[in-house]
């Protein structure tokens, strides 16, 4: 506060923190404390995973890494008054894209589960819009450990984009037959070419009822935590194009290998179940 309050008023800053004016001043008025072992170990965990945690995952790492135990109560009530709760994220409104050719059946019928690798795969396209120009980002997810197993980042959302991302996903897992392969009914989708690859691969193709993303719903979430987690504090059209490539880049490394899940028993999809090709 004393660095910015001879540029800024107090209020500003404080919007700008989120932190209301009573609860400023109540600081202010209080000796400083040092903090807790309890305290200390859920912010380094908060600014290490980059505030993306509930007290739910807070409460199960700290448990995991530092042998505390706590109620997730108790973690909760520490992480309101530092001001490290998880933000919550946006949603977005699903639009249904382009022209219908091969319309597959909804075979995954929103069972995200799966008992072993390359049973179930799960895909789609969303854009990303932080560079000079709108880049488009296919990504494949695996069921089992709900890891990414390949994904591509190019600046447009034509059929290259999905046969490149499935050819690498395929390419990477060692060319496995008989994976369930689900998507939207986008175009790029029902169109020849994507179709027609799913068939020479030996792979079963799913799709989601048309206008409804709850049928696709992991990839629907992951990629809008890739938006809300990686570029939070990021304007639109802001980055370099490079910037963006490192940024997605990154995330991805994190999510594969550091990003605990809750269906994964608060392990990341590496930790639960790597995959040796």
């Amino acid at each position: 506060m004393d660095a910015f309050r001879q540029k800024y008023t107090i209020r500003a800053i404080l919007a700008a923190l989120g932190i209301a004016r009573s609860t400023y001043y109540r600081w202010t008025k209080e000796p400083n404390k040092a903090l807790s072992k309890v305290a200390l170990a859920i912010t380094e965990l908060c600014q290490k995973h980059k505030y993306r945690y509930g007290h739910r995952k807070i409460t199960k790492l700290l448990k995991r890494y530092y042998k505390i135990k706590r109620h997730r109560n108790t973690v909760q009530r520490i992480m309101q008054k530092l001001n490290l709760q998880c933000r919550v994220k946006p949603k977005r409104k699903w639009k249904s894209q382009g022209e219908t050719v091969i319309i597959a059946p909804n075979l995954l019928e929103r069972n995200f589960t799966a008992s072993q690798p390359n049973e179930k795969w799960v895909t789609d396209i969303t854009y990303i819009q932080y560079g000079p120009e709108t880049k488009y980002l296919s990504t494949i997810i695996d069921l089992f450990n709900n890891e990414v197993v390949a994904y591509k980042l190019y600046n447009h959302q034509q059929t290259p984009l999905i046969v490149d991302t499935l050819n690498a996903a395929l390419e990477a897992r060692g060319n496995p037959k008989g994976v369930l392969i689900h998507s939207d009914q986008g175009s790029v989708y029902t169109s020849y070419a994507f179709q027609g690859l799913v068939q020479e691969k030996d792979l079963v193709s799913s799709m989601s009822r048309r206008g409804n993303c709850w049928d696709n719903a992991v990839i629907e979430s992951f990629h809008s935590s890739i938006k809300s987690e990686e570029f939070q504090y990021i304007k639109f059209n802001s980055l370099s194009s490079q910037e963006v490539t490192v940024k997605v880049s990154n995330y991805m490394n994190y999510y594969n290998n550091d990003r605990v899940q809750e269906k994964l028993d608060y392990y990341s999809p590496l930790e639960f179940g790597g995959i040796a090709v």
